[in-house]
C-alpha cells in the first residue's frame, strides 16, 4: 500500500493505519477485494502471541486460528489501483533467513486467504454496512476507519 495514500486520506480520517512501523523496513501489506463497488484493501497483522487468545470478531479474523496473524478489517480502506503493489513474495538466494521466513508467512497467508475469500468478503461487507448504516456499537465506531468519508 502507498504510504502517501495513506497519508492523504489520515488528513480527513485519523484512524488510516500508518503505513510502517518506524522499526520496520516492511511492506505494509494486505488484501484487495470488492465491498459496496469500490475496491478495499485490508491489512494483514504478522503472528503474535496474544493473537492465540484472541476471538474473531466483525472487525479482526484471525489466520489459520491467529498462528499466521489476522486481517484487520477495522483498518480496510478504499483504493485505487495506481496505491497497490504487489509484493514479490519469491525465495531468492540472497534472501536472509528472517526474508525466507517473512515471504513464508506471506505465502501461508496469501494461500490461507484464497481459501476462505467468501468468509472473507461477507465479513467485510458486514463490517462495512454496519459502520456505514450507523448500525455499530461506538467502540467499534471507534477502532474502524470512516468508510463513507474514505470513499469520497
Amino acid at each position: 500500500m502507498d504510504a502517501a495514500y495513506c497519508d492523504f486520506l489520515r488528513k480527513a480520517d485519523p484512524c488510516v493505519p500508518y503505513t510502517m512501523e518506524q522499526k520496520s523496513a516492511r511492506p505494509f501489506v494486505g488484501i484487495v477485494f470488492s465491498v459496496n463497488g469500490f475496491q478495499y484493501y485490508a491489512p494483514l497483522t504478522s503472528p503474535k502471541p496474544k493473537h492465540l487468545n484472541m476471538k474473531n470478531q466483525v472487525d479482526f479474523m484471525k489466520v489459520n486460528r491467529g498462528t499466521w496473524g489476522a486481517i484487520n478489517f477495522n483498518n480496510m480502506i478504499p483504493v485505487v489501483p495506481e496505491c497497490v503493489e504487489k509484493v514479490d513474495m519469491r525465495i531468492t538466494s540472497g534472501d536472509s533467513k528472517a526474508d525466507r521466513d517473512y515471504k513464508n508467512l506471506l505465502s501461508n497467508q496469501l494461500s490461507w486467504c484464497n481459501s476462505h475469500r467468501t468468509r472473507i468478503l461477507k465479513q467485510a461487507e458486514k463490517l462495512h454496512a454496519m459502520i456505514v448504516q450507523g448500525k455499530a456499537w461506538p467502540t467499534l465506531v471507534k477502532r474502524c476507519c470512516d468508510f463513507q468519508r474514505d470513499e469520497e
